[in-house]
Formats: structure tokens, sequence, C-alpha cells
């Protein structure tokens, strides 16, 4: 066997361990890099390190500490309350602003199982309360994260951007974005009118809508929907921050509950804190500060971090806890071992042999096939971490298959697949149901997340590659 179908070899072994063993993919994908550097391609450490992506690591760093601490002073559950309170009494809206607050969140830089982990307990409550489909709320809500997911400064974004630019392949950021965000919506609108969206448009609640208490978003949601199918994809290793912002969601649309049936009103219910706005104004600043000037995007947020941690020293303290570090681990890990294939011209020989095949646009609905299947069981960020740059070489060649929309079509086909139930989104929806027949709705989900991998390649496909 060629030193080249090795690599790639080692490359699926890594996504079946990852899937099957609740083990972070990047601690395998730096030992792969190590072993499959040292024993097959003969290179030395400082070879193998060459290919430590330090400037992603530095992105994924400050954008999930600036979120961390959006979160924790508060920010993040005054920006939900007021969306919730804007809908008044149309009933029909609250999907629509569980999708857009989630969406908004994984824009600005959210992992996208952390603003799953925040929104879902509050939209699944709502849907108990006001009769609403639970599984049409709990996909809207994991779209909607999907949605906002390839921002320029967003994690996928940021990923998916580097990997293409260092290819020296044509990108557009925002092609990309309203792709993501446009086809997600196209989806949910679907599903809004499926799961019987029209009939809650001619409903409507008190226009001083009540709250959820705060016992059904208790422990059983936080500890639920565990197992080796959960923990294979290794975003859920941030299971230890997602359970804290679970636990803090309850409260996140302004009241905690008494006694059965019995609100309270909190001090939630007042305006904004200083260190509130101050979060928000800093949020402002990045996008401002990243898409006008250009700056780099870690240095930035990093340096928002600092004065929001100036103002409130404890909340930063917390926050340097709660930084992604599994989905950081995995996401340089995998990176680093792909730079092992590029310097063993992995990555050429296979983009040589796809290049010739009769028919580029066959490979185009190929990957994408790959790429969808592969995350709807392990990582998103893995998926494109690693596909992306295989697929570099075929689309070099020029065989009629456009770059910028192949990318667009892949980011979407990796992301969407995340309503599976063995994904984390899945299963933190699956957790968050209320009042619901557990088996029935693990069953609802899994038959949406088929049908989901296996049409969206293939309109992705036609959209982006074919048209």
């Amino acid at each position: 066997m060629s030193s080249h179908l090795i690599a790639i070899c080692v490359l699926a072994l890594m996504f079946v361990v990852a899937t099957a063993l609740p083990i972070n993919m990047g601690v395998i994908a730096f030992v792969g890099a190590f072993l499959v550097g040292t024993v097959v391609a003969g290179m030395q450490a400082k070879g193998i390190m060459a290919g430590f992506p330090a400037e992603l690591f530095l992105t994924l760093v400050g954008i999930t500490f600036l979120f961390a601490q959006a979160q924790n002073n508060g920010t993040i559950d005054w920006l939900v309350r007021l969306a919730v309170r804007a809908v008044g009494g149309r009933i029909a809206a609250i999907p629509w602003v569980m999708f857009a607050v989630t969406a908004l969140l994984t824009s600005v830089g959210a992992v996208s199982p952390a603003a799953v982990a925040i929104i879902a307990p509050i939209a699944l409550g709502f849907a108990a309360k006001y009769g609403i489909n639970p599984l049409m709320m709990g996909l809207m809500v994991i779209h909607g994260a999907q949605g906002g997911g390839f921002s320029p400064i967003s994690i996928y974004g940021g990923i998916t951007n580097k990997v293409v630019k260092e290819a020296g392949l044509p990108i557009s950021e925002l092609t990309t974005a309203f792709a993501s965000l446009g086809v997600n919506v196209a989806v949910s609108l679907v599903l809004f009118f499926v799961f019987g969206g029209a009939k809650l448009m001619r409903q409507s609640a008190p226009k001083a809508m009540p709250v959820m208490p705060a016992t059904p978003f208790g422990a059983p949601v936080a500890v639920a929907a565990q197992g080796p199918q959960i923990y294979g994809d290794a975003e859920s290793e941030a299971a230890s921050e997602e359970r804290l912002l679970r636990q803090r969601s309850s409260e996140a649309v302004g009241a905690v509950g008494g006694s059965a049936g019995k609100l309270t009103h909190t001090p939630a219910d007042e305006g904004p804190t200083i260190h509130q706005i101050v979060t928000v104004v800093g949020l402002i600043a990045l996008a401002v500060l990243t898409l006008l000037y250009k700056l780099d995007i870690g240095f930035v947020a990093i340096s928002i971090g600092l004065l929001i941690s100036i103002l409130s020293p404890q909340v930063q303290k917390r926050a340097i806890g709660q930084v992604s570090w599994p989905e950081i681990m995995l996401i340089v890990g995998v990176s680093t071992y792909v730079g092992v294939m590029q310097k063993m011209g992995t990555i050429t020989w296979v983009g040589d042999s796809v290049a010739s095949m009769t028919s580029p646009l066959i490979v185009a609905l190929l990957l994408l096939f790959v790429g969808a299947i592969v995350s709807a069981f392990a990582s998103s960020t893995a998926v494109l971490g690693s596909l992306i740059p295989l697929a570099v070489p075929f689309l070099q060649t020029g065989g009629g298959v456009e770059p910028i929309g192949f990318i667009a079509a892949m980011a979407v086909a990796s992301t969407i697949v995340d309503v599976s139930p063995f994904s984390t989104n899945g299963a933190l929806v699956l957790a968050s149901a209320q009042h619901v027949d557990r088996d029935v709705f693990l069953r609802q989900l899994m038959i949406y997340g088929g049908i989901v991998t296996l049409v969206a390649p293939v309109v992705l496909w036609l959209l982006f590659v074919v048209l």
C-alpha cells in the first residue's frame, strides 16, 4: 500500500474511532500526524508542527472566550428576552424568533452546540406551553444555528475561509454565508408550514406572555441523551459548558418559577447593565473592525474580551474555563494532520486521481455525499477541515466546477445534517423536548435526518454546482 493510501486510511479510521468512542478526534489526529509523519513520511517533529494552524487557534480562542463572557454577564439572556417580548401575542412568530436568535449567536462566534444548548430548552418550553409542534420548534433552532454559522466572523466561516485561502482558490465569504442562511431559511419555511405554522398564525397569546417555570429545564434535560453515539461527535465534548448554559437558559425569558403554576418576576425584567451594553458594543466593534478594516479577528476578539474582563474580572475567570478547548483541540488536530498530508503530497495525489475521472460534476456530487454522511455521525468542523483540502486539487484543474459554488455547497451539506440525533445539536433538541414520547421523537429526528442526508447533497449540487 502506498504512503498516500495509508494516510487516507488513517484519516478514515479517525472518523470511525471518534464516532464509536467518546474520544476527541483532535487527540487522535495529533497522534496520527506524529505516526504517519515520522513512520510513513520520514518527517521530523519540526516539519509536522509546521502544519499547526496558529492563526486559526488564536481565532477560535478569542471568539469563544468573548462569547463565554457574553453568556456569563447575562448579555445573551438579555438579547433573548428582547426578542421574545418583541413578538407580543403572535405565537406563530415564536419559532422564527428562536431561529433568528440562534442564528445571531453563531454568526457572532458562538459554537453551534453551545448556541443550541442555550436556546433549545427555551424554545421547547414555549412549544409545550403554546401547543407548537416540538419537532418543528427543535428543527428551527438547529437550522437557525447552521444558518448563521458561516458568517465571516463565525467558527465555521473562519475554518472554511482559511482553508480555501491557503489553497489559493477564489473565495467569496459572503456567498458561503448567504448560501447557508438562505438554504436554512428555505428549509425552515417548509418545516413551519408542514408542521402547523398556518394554524399558529390564526392563534394568539396574551400580550403579557407568561414565561416558563425553571423546573422543566432542570437536571433531567442536562443529562439526557448520552452515549457513544452522541459523544462520537467531538463537538459534544464541550458538554460541561453546555450543561451550564442549559441551566442558565431557563432564566432567559426574565422569570423563575415558584410553586407549581406560580411565576414570580425577577430583576431580569429590568434594563441592561453596563456590562451588557459594553458587551453588545464590543460584538458590534468586532464585526466592524474585522469586516471593514480587515484586522485579525483573533487579536480583536481577545482585545475586546480584555476590556470586558477589566469591568468584571470574576466573569473573566470563569470564561477562561468555558473556552471550547475540546472543539479547538479537534480543529487544530485535524488541521495539523491535513498539513502532514499536504507535505507528503497526498492532497495533490487525490486531486490528480479525481481529476482523471471522466465527469467532474459526478465527483463533486460524491464529495458532497461524503461530507453529509460523515458529518451526520461525526464532527462538522472535522469534515470541513479535511474534505475541503482533499477537493482543492480537483477544483484547481478547472474541470467545469466553479470553486466558489462548490465550497458553498460543501459548507452547507456538511452542516445542515446536524439535525441528526447522532450529532450534538440533534441530541440537545431531543434532550430538551417536553411532554413527548422520547422514542417517537427520536424516530422522527432519525427519519428527518436521513431525508436531509440523502436529499440535501443532490439539491445543493444542482443549485450551486450544476446551475
